[in-house]
């Protein structure tokens, strides 16, 4: 996405946000329901938009809550995307389902992230697994959980399958950066990048087993032996606010018997 300030207009900023999702000005002006020539109008800085005409080409562009706030500003406008933490007593009823779904997913791990990859809450599973990393500045809350799964000093070293993990995160990670235009996420995938392949497992390994590549499993080594993990991402279905609009929750899940039987007694100890 082109580098734009934030003081940038908000013609610039909607032309930057069209050619990011590869869409034409006549595409983008039939779905919105406007003409072309008005669309070219405003993103050259000929015609100021409506407020209902940046929504409207905010929600066709699929553009991040935060975002829309962003061209509501640059057009003049208030935001109308509210942001609070958590805590907020408003965020009471978002709070209450995500403890439970943390909560009835154990003895099996489970955490929630911010947008930048930041560990908000996690379940008691969660402790255990990341209890002992070699360096404990990378638990200081916020804890980022991809530097944490990828530092040498992190979880990484513990990961069987470090080359394969660390491919699927990394791709991941630049789909996200890529869609969202965030210069956050595209420093943490370039921090992430330097830190390099895993010595002597430059290249994750092909399954030997046709069915093994339907998922991508976290092998990670654990006090009760190694646990072979798949994972799910789940987010609120229809946000009309920041934060919530920004929140995943990562649940894993055993993919044998003998996973299932060792978080049981992670949990337990």
């Amino acid at each position: 996405m082109e580098n734009l300030s934030a003081t940038a207009p908000i013609g610039a900023m909607l032309r930057a946000w069209r050619r990011q999702r590869r869409r034409s000005q006549l595409d983008l002006a039939l779905d919105a329901e406007i003409s072309a020539r008005h669309l070219s109008f405003v993103e050259s800085g000929r015609a100021s938009p409506s407020r209902q005409m940046v929504l409207r080409l905010a929600e066709q562009l699929a553009v991040p809550l935060r975002e829309r706030n962003a061209l509501l500003l640059a057009a003049g406008y208030a935001p109308v995307y509210p942001e609070r933490p958590l805590e907020h007593p408003a965020m009471g009823a978002a709070r209450a389902v995500l403890d439970r779904l943390l909560e009835v997913h154990l003895p099996h791990p489970a955490l929630a992230v911010d947008r930048h990859w930041r560990m908000l809450a996690a379940n008691r599973a969660v402790r255990p697994l990341i209890a002992k990393v070699e360096d404990p500045d990378l638990l200081t809350p916020p804890a980022n959980v991809l530097r944490l799964s990828l530092h040498p000093r992190g979880l990484a070293p513990r990961i069987a399958n470090l080359a394969e993990w660390r491919a699927h995160l990394l791709e991941r990670l630049h789909r996200q950066a890529a869609a969202s235009g965030d210069p956050v996420l595209a420093a943490l995938l370039a921090e992430l990048i330097a830190l390099g392949p895993p010595p002597g497992r430059g290249s994750p390994a092909l399954p030997s087993d046709p069915a093994e590549s339907v998922l991508v499993p976290l092998r990670l080594e654990s006090p009760a032996g190694v646990l072979s993990l798949v994972s799910t991402t789940t987010v609120f279905g229809a946000p009309a606010e920041v934060t919530l609009s920004e929140l995943a929750i990562e649940a894993f899940y055993p993919a044998d018997a003998e996973t299932a039987a060792r978080l049981d007694r992670l949990l337990q100890a």
